[in-house]
């Protein structure tokens, strides 16, 4: 017997009505760049359409072969105007368009972990279908301010400088800022293998596809893999697919936290996050603003980074990189995310050229909620080695020059006279991961030798 027999008289009733009912196509009316202006649909922002007429060997492989599909991105009264999720090559004006009456859905569960999906939540690891407990949409609200569990944990990274200079709490959102070519990714591939969090969450954003299996396979390796979900969207990606590719890793780290674990979600890079969404707005006609980035840019950064943080029950600890358009700190996308992350962390290109790894300058570098995930002690020796680091930069022209007197500064002495020592603990191997107490335990041991307070 059919579920529909076995259903009260007025649900089959209802579901022969809903059979019944006409269905209503609606029509491509013009493809300009991105956008695909579609007439005669009832349909919502956020909902997805399929254009065209399946393929018969699409329909015998259970795929929407010879279809695009697309999500509504805005209205007029008359039009819905939509941004492709796959290629509109041989698209045409008045091809067929039906609405799929749903958004994008995200996988989650267990069964994620070490796999590595497209920007649709596909799998693309050659390692057969995903085992997901469910479905649930790409889009929800961020947890209620006064429903966030206060930071109260540090979460150690493995990383020397990060886990002693900048220390980083369970549910904190930071951003690493460099420009190209400065270590980035390198050092994000280095957290996922060292960090204590038990989850991980990759996002590659607008990456290069030749360097994504190098990533995968060298930087991340099987140790970090196993533990890890990975998304990926090549800069070769629709826009849309790559903007919706930061918000399901978002949706998969968040199930993670749903179940009280505590997730690092880790994003390269939150600037072509920013320009897909750019290419969106310009293409369905929002005024250009700064740079060019159309307004709907900024509110989508805090609608995105937001949904990241602590959770009535666990946590996301969000690690987003930020590419400075030349080395310019101060551009809108970084001057933006640097206004709603709990931190940043910045990378130079000096110390990069030199050799220097991880390259990042401590001095730049801050974590806002620092103060509360470590003890009196552990503050008192980070400030003493800022302190040191501070009154050498402050002193480095004269000492270039040869005009520094020896004994003018006790804490510039201690700088020229430990230079060695301080470079050893700001340096780490690519291969090297260190448990924070190890890092804490040699911070005190290089204060001792500096012998200021």
């Amino acid at each position: 017997m059919t579920a529909g027999l076995l259903a009260p008289a007025s649900s089959r009733w209802d579901l022969a009505l809903a059979a019944a009912r006409p269905e209503r196509v609606g029509t491509v009316r013009t493809v300009i760049g991105l956008a695909i202006e579609v007439a005669g649909l009832d349909c919502a922002v956020g909902g997805l359409v399929e254009i065209g007429e399946p393929t018969l060997a699409g329909a015998r492989a259970g795929t929407p072969g010879g279809t695009v599909l697309a999500e509504v991105v805005a209205t007029t009264r008359d039009l819905a105007r939509c941004m492709p999720l796959s290629n509109v090559h041989g698209l045409r004006t008045g091809a067929p368009v039906r609405s799929l009456g749903r958004p994008m859905t995200a996988p989650v569960g267990r069964g994620l972990l070490g796999r590595i999906l497209d920007g649709m939540g596909r799998p693309i690891d050659g390692r057969g279908p995903l085992r997901a407990s469910g479905q649930v949409a790409v889009d929800a609200a961020a947890p209620g301010a006064l429903t966030r569990a206060r930071i109260t944990q540090p979460l150690s990274l493995g990383v020397k400088v990060m886990d002693t200079l900048t220390t980083v709490g369970r549910g904190q959102r930071l951003g690493l800022f460099a420009g190209s070519g400065v270590g980035k990714s390198s050092l994000l591939s280095m957290i996922a293998r060292g960090t204590d969090a038990e989850l991980t969450v990759i996002s590659l954003v607008g990456e290069r596809g030749r360097e994504v299996r190098e990533f995968i396979e060298d930087d991340l390796g099987p140790e970090g893999l196993a533990r890890s979900v990975v998304v990926v969207a090549t800069s070769d990606e629709p826009a849309l697919v790559r903007l919706r590719s930061a918000f399901l890793a978002t949706r998969i780290a968040e199930s993670f936290r749903d179940e009280g674990a505590d997730v690092v979600l880790m994003m390269d890079s939150l600037t072509r996050v920013a320009m897909a969404q750019r290419e969106i707005g310009l293409s369905v006609g929002e005024p250009p603003a700064t740079r060019g980035y159309p307004p709907s840019t900024f509110s989508l950064l805090a609608r995105l980074l937001e949904r990241a943080g602590t959770g009535p029950t666990g946590s996301v600890t969000g690690l987003y990189t930020v590419l400075v358009d030349g080395d310019d700190h101060n551009e809108p996308i970084a001057d933006a995310a640097r206004s709603i992350l709990d931190g940043h962390i910045v990378l130079d290109r000096k110390l990069a050229v030199a050799g220097h790894f991880p390259s990042v300058d401590a001095l730049a570098s801050i974590s806002r909620v620092a103060g509360r995930v470590t003890t009196p002690e552990q503050r008192r020796l980070s400030t003493v080695l800022r302190r040191v680091m501070a009154a050498r930069r402050q002193a480095q022209d004269l000492l270039d020059v040869g005009a520094y007197a020896v004994g003018t500064n006790p804490l510039v002495d201690a700088a020229v006279t430990h230079a060695d020592a301080i470079d050893h603990f700001l340096r780490q191997g690519m291969d090297e991961q260190i448990p924070a107490a190890d890092s804490w335990q040699q911070l005190g041991g290089l204060v001792a030798r500096l012998g200021v307070s």
